[in-house]
C-alpha cells in the first residue's frame, strides 16, 4: 500500500547532492592529501578480499605448472635409464683403451676403433629352471638380433643371444655352466676362460699355470677371441686365487660385474663390419 503522502527529497535532488559531494571529495582529496591514511586503511581491509578472489586462479595455476601425469613421469625415467645405460658402456670402454694405451706405445700411431651398433633390449622373462641360467628379451629378428651376440649391463657382459625369435630372444647368462667367455687379465694381458658355475655370484677359471701372475682383485676383461664378444669390455673381478701344488693348475675364482640378479635393460651390440662374421653381416644387410 503506497504512503499518501512522500516526505524526502526526490531522486533528482539526490543525484545533484551526491555528484556535489564526490566533486567537494576529489577536490580536497588532490589538493590537501588528507585522505591517504584512510585510503591506506581501507585498502589493508580489502588485500584479504582479493586474495581470496584469486586463490582458485592461482591454485589452478599452480596445479598445471608442478603436477605431470603419471605417464609422463614414466617415459622420462625410462629414457634417463637408457641414456645412462649408453653412457655407462661408453665409459667402461674408455677405461679400457686408457689401459691398453699406457701398455702399448705403438697404439699411438693406430686408428680409433670404429663405432658399434647399439640396441637396448628389456628383460621380460627369466628361466625358471634353477639348473640353467638364461633370460628373455624383447628383440628379436624384426630387430636384427642373431645368435651369438654379444649382451651386456651397465656393468659389463651379461651373456650372448641363444635363440632368436621374431620379436623376442633367449639368451644364456655366462654364469650358466655350459656358457664360457676368452678374457684376458686387464693389468698385464695374461689370457684366460671364464667359465660358468650356475651360481650367479661366481665364475671359474680353468687351466691356469701356477706360475701365472694373477692376484685377487683383478679385472678381466673379454679378449676378443672366438669372435662372440668384442675385446675390452669387463667380464668379471677375480676374488681368489687358490695355489694347490698337488693340482695341476690353480684354481682362479671370479665374481662377475654384470648384476646377473638384478637385470632390467640390457645393451646389444653389433661389431663394426669389417670384423664382423658372415652370418652377422647377412643379418645386418636384411
Amino acid at each position: 500500500m503506497s504512503p499518501i503522502f512522500k516526505h524526502g527529497p526526490s531522486a533528482q535532488h539526490r543525484l545533484l547532492l551526491v555528484l556535489f559531494c564526490s566533486v567537494f571529495l576529489i577536490f580536497f582529496d588532490h589538493h590537501i592529501g588528507s585522505f591517504e591514511t584512510a585510503r591506506g586503511y581501507l585498502q589493508s581491509f580489502v588485500s584479504p578480499l582479493q586474495y581470496l578472489a584469486t586463490a582458485p586462479k592461482r591454485m589452478m595455476i599452480w596445479t598445471a605448472e608442478n603436477l605431470t601425469s603419471r605417464k609422463d613421469l614414466i617415459e622420462q625415467n625410462q629414457s634417463y635409464k637408457v641414456n645412462e645405460l649408453l653412457l655407462r658402456e661408453q665409459l667402461m670402454h674408455l677405461s679400457d683403451l686408457e689401459k691398453e694405451n699406457n701398455r702399448l706405445r705403438s697404439l699411438l700411431a693406430s686408428p680409433l676403433r670404429e663405432e658399434t651398433k647399439k640396441m637396448v633390449a628389456e628383460v621380460i622373462a627369466v628361466d625358471s629352471d634353477p639348473y640353467t641360467h638364461q633370460i628373455v628379451i624383447n628383440r628379436g629378428a624384426n630387430d636384427g638380433v642373431y645368435e651369438g651376440q654379444a649382451v651386456l649391463d651397465d656393468q659389463g657382459i651379461v651373456g650372448q643371444i641363444q635363440h632368436v625369435g621374431t620379436i623376442s630372444s633367449r639368451v644364456i647368462l655366462i654364469t650358466d655352466v655350459t656358457h664360457a667367455v676368452p678374457v684376458r687379465v686387464s693389468r698385464n694381458g695374461i689370457r684366460m676362460i671364464a667359465t660358468g658355475t650356475g651360481q650367479i655370484d661366481k665364475l671359474v677359471n680353468n687351466f691356469v699355470p701356477h706360475s701365472t701372475d694373477v692376484v685377487a682383485g683383478d679385472v678381466l676383461v673379454t679378449s676378443g677371441l672366438g669372435g662372440k664378444y668384442p675385446e675390452g669390455y669387463p667380464v668379471s673381478t677375480i676374488l681368489k686365487v687358490n695355489q694347490d701344488e698337488s693340482r695341476a693348475f690353480a684354481q682362479v675364482i671370479s665374481e662377475p660385474v654384470a648384476k646377473i640378479d638384478r637385470l632390467r635393460y640390457l645393451l646389444l651390440l653389433w661389431p663394426s663390419i669389417k670384423n664382423a662374421e658372415p652370418s652377422a653381416i647377412k643379418e645386418e644387410k636384411k
